[in-house]
């Protein structure tokens, strides 16, 4: 059974103040909650306040990005072992913001993941596509690409330790959000395409996030899809009474 996991991604917001706030009022609303992992990634300048404020607590901690090398002349870059110092246990791999604004290719993409696996980090692994290529039937094509890419040399044993995240670029911020039958049919084919890279019983058990306007309004249909095992949460994540709830998805109350 694959254990549910709600990550939020807080991206270029909160200072440090509002970043303890808003983990400190998670940490009172979710300590009743079992039976799913909930995972913090504020912005690089609040993850040891975010870190202290979570200290005890079930909530997990993560970054939003990392470079592949461990040190040296790489200026503005965050490394993997700067991340398990201050307490990170999972970190966000080939956003699609980290793609389309940086520059980011499979490439780079797969030495990051392969960093912080060998720095003890669990990646959340994203993919998805773009809407001209969803128009143009090409979706299923590009997530292929990115998983086929950013998993290359990627071992059996090491899978197991990946989450994956479908985001759909043209539902990030947008409003939009996949149906649930559509999110489903991705969920499924990243999951066949998995069990043709390594085998059916790994497939079975990665856990596959769904990102892209994820809100209460939406938790429940989402999550009731039996391929998809939590969301990526950008907006919504800002926000307390929103996020509890997202957590606190139907299945789960």
């Amino acid at each position: 059974m694959r254990k549910p996991i709600i990550a939020g991604n807080w991206k270029m917001n909160k200072i440090r103040p509002a970043a303890v706030e808003l983990a400190q009022g998670l940490v009172d609303r979710l300590k009743d909650v079992s039976g799913v992992e909930v995972v913090l990634c504020p912005p690089f300048t609040a993850l040891r306040e975010v870190a202290k404020s979570i200290e005890g607590s079930s909530l997990a901690l993560g970054a939003q990005n990392m470079y592949h090398q461990p040190s040296g002349a790489y200026t503005g870059e965050v490394s993997g072992p700067m991340l398990v110092d201050l307490g990170c246990k999972y970190v966000i791999i080939g956003h699609s913001e980290r793609r389309e604004y940086f520059k980011e290719d499979n490439a780079l993409i797969n030495l990051k993941v392969k960093a912080a696996l060998s720095y003890g980090l669990l990646p959340i692994l994203c993919v998805g596509e773009k809407l001209f290529e969803r128009e143009a039937g090409k979706a299923e094509e590009v997530v292929y690409d990115h998983l086929t890419g950013g998993l290359e040399g990627i071992a059996h044993e090491e899978m197991s330790r990946i989450v994956i995240a479908y985001e759909p670029v043209w539902a990030i911020g947008t409003g939009k959000t996949a149906t649930p039958e559509d999110a489903e049919a991705m969920h499924l084919f990243i999951r066949k395409t998995l069990t043709q890279m390594y085998d059916r019983e790994l497939a079975r058990g990665v856990r596959i996030q769904y990102g892209g306007s994820v809100k209460p309004g939406n938790i429940d249909v989402l999550m009731a899809e039996p391929d998809i095992d939590g969301a990526l949460v950008g907006g919504a994540s800002l926000d307390l009474n929103s996020f509890a709830r997202i957590v606190r998805f139907e299945a789960n109350s």
